[in-house]
């Protein structure tokens, strides 16, 4: 991923994470805000329900005490035979302003009812089992001929002497009593009357602000309250048809559960309240998105052409042209990094224009030791020679001929040891470049052993061969490669004193060819393996220490690769790769 693209994804999550977070706080708190504004609404409305509530009970109970304070009451009560009071009810509950009413005698017999006059004589046992005061209005089922009725109703009590007259006087709770009440624009009020041992839609009425049309949808949330006994809520439907319903239980004198007022209030603002809000932060989201596309292209603009420039300095410092500098012409940090990039090469030519002499010197000093420390050994021998030679003439002369053959034999013999060592510095100085030909390494190495056969026997080392039959030709120069093997299997040989075995390996690989050489000799430490190949280091008490080097420096010239693998007491594994 360039760096044109991360800044634009950082600026992209930025600006979307900052928006999503504004919007994130903005809706909930906005929501937080209509729902604490809801229950407010909702508890004006029920604290309205109540106060309706209670002045239409406080209307009752005068009614129905005004009913039981008339002569008429009196009369009734003290009469023997009430038959003649029949239809007396209905004309008392005209005149006073009430849906029910019943005038029931001291016995709980009714003797006239204004909303059903059949039950003439009919039993109001509830009265005697007591719960209910006088002169306070409350909650009850009543019969209707229609079926059952939920209503508020009050007791007044006529005496005259020992005899009783119940005056029981009340209104339907319907939906002219909801239709009473005030709503906010929004918000709906519905009743359900509980008449029914299970749940029935027809009692679920709606008053302003709509019918009652959602009573599947109600059921589980008026099942609640039927069974807890206590408010409840919850949403009904979704979107901007969603309302939130707060359920309210009405009991009666007896604690019982008779009603269920549910006050409904839509979420249709909040809704659309919430939808501005979303495709406001989209909106925004996708300005800031645009904004951060051109401050990217406009960032990048400024940081990647320097950068550009550096990089393109960079590669040709890599490339060997140590003077590259970059133009360094502005103030900021790119300017500070430029002018540190140009002291960088400055300092690199110099020091290594340093490094070189340095390197050169030591170079010629290391050779010069090398030169000398091989050059001693066999002029000290020279030295004697010639020194016994001329004691022999001047002191013996007739032993002088059997003491200058023997000198000229250990002359030559030591002349032949110094013209290898020269011949040895001589190849590693002078290493021609390979010439390159298809080259079939499992023959090679068959050749380069077989020349090898009498050090091997000497050595009393067994040579092991293991050949890929896959091995492909590889362009080599067959010469230079052969003095490699010759060399490793020496090296071999010379790492087992005591015999053992060489295994000279080879692998196809995809693009080449691996040579490997094996010995099962004493083996090297890893510091050894690290400075193996070094010019003039040697492990042996023999040699020039430019085997390796020379073994190192073909494999290169080659464009391949030599590594070692060893452990003391282990032997050692000389690893090629060409390709």
């Amino acid at each position: 991923m360039t760096f044109r693209s991360r800044l634009l994804l950082i600026f992209t999550l930025s600006v979307v994470a900052a928006v999503g977070l504004v919007e994130w706080v903005v809706s909930v708190t906005t929501r937080r805000r209509f729902e604490a504004l809801e229950a407010q609404r909702v508890a004006l409305l029920t604290a309205q329900f109540h106060r309706e509530f209670q002045r239409r009970g406080d209307e009752i109970v005068r009614a129905v005490n005004r009913i039981a304070g008339t002569d008429a009451a009196l009369n009734i009560a003290m009469a023997a035979d009430n038959s003649g009071y029949y239809g007396e009810a209905a004309s008392l509950a005209a005149a006073h302003g009430l849906d029910l009413l019943e005038l029931v005698a001291g016995d709980g017999a009714i003797i006239s009812s204004a909303e059903w006059p059949a039950r003439f004589g009919y039993r109001e046992d509830w009265l005697a089992a007591g719960g209910w005061q006088a002169g306070r209005a409350f909650l009850r089922r009543e019969e209707i001929p229609d079926g059952m009725a939920l209503a508020l109703v009050a007791v007044g009590v006529a005496t005259a002497g020992d005899r009783k007259l119940y005056v029981i006087g009340g209104q339907q709770l319907d939906r002219e009593f909801l239709s009473s009440l005030v709503l906010p624009a929004g918000m709906r009020v519905l009743l359900y009357r509980n008449l029914d041992p299970q749940f029935a839609a027809a009692n679920l009425i709606g008053g302003p602000g709509g019918a009652a049309t959602q009573a599947g949808e109600l059921r589980p949330l008026i099942e609640q309250v039927e069974k807890q006994g206590r408010e409840a809520l919850r949403t009904i439907g979704s979107g901007e048809a969603g309302e939130t319903f707060r359920a309210l239980p009405l009991t009666g004198v007896e604690g019982n559960l008779l009603g269920v007022l549910l006050v409904g209030s839509s979420r249709r603002e909040l809704v659309q309240l919430e939808k501005f809000l979303r495709w406001t932060g989209v909106i925004v989201a996708a300005g800031g998105i645009l904004l951060g596309i051109l401050l990217s292209w406009w960032a990048t603009a400024r940081v990647t052409r320097p950068v550009r420039k550096l990089v393109e300095s960079a590669e040709k410092v890599a490339a060997g042209n140590w003077n590259a500098t970059v133009e360094a012409a502005s103030t900021d940090e790119m300017g500070l990094l430029a002018r540190a990039f140009n002291r960088m090469t400055r300092e690199l030519v110099a020091q290594r224009e340093r490094l070189v002499q340095a390197e050169r010197v030591a170079a010629w000093r290391e050779l010069a030791r090398r030169l000398a420390h091989e050059l001693k050994n066999p002029l000290f021998p020279l030295q004697i020679t010639v020194e016994n030679m001329q004691r022999a003439r001047e002191r013996y002369p007739d032993q002088f001929d059997e003491v200058f053959q023997e000198g000229c034999g250990t002359l030559l013999a030591e002349m032949a040891n110094l013209k290898q060592i020269i011949a040895r510095f001589s190849d590693f100085a002078k290493m021609p470049p390979p010439e390159m030909q298809p080259v079939n390494f499992n023959q090679l190495a068959v050749e380069a052993l077989k020349l090898l056969d009498p050090q091997l026997a000497r050595a009393r080392v067994e040579a092991k061969l293991e050949f890929d039959p896959a091995l492909r030709p590889v362009q080599a120069d067959p010469e230079q490669m052969t003095r490699v093997i010759r060399n490793l299997v020496l090296n071999a040989i010379d790492a087992m004193p005591e015999g053992g075995s060489v295994t000279v390996r080879t692998i196809a690989l995809p693009a080449g060819v691996r040579l490997e050489v094996s010995d099962t000799g004493q083996g090297l430490t890893r510091e050894e393996c690290e400075r193996l190949f070094t010019p003039y280091y040697t492990t042996k008490t023999h040699g020039t220490g430019l085997g390796l080097a020379i073994v190192q420096s073909v494999v290169s010239d080659h464009g391949g690769r030599i590594s070692v693998e060893s452990e003391p007491g282990k032997g050692a594994t000389f690893r090629i790769d060409l390709g």
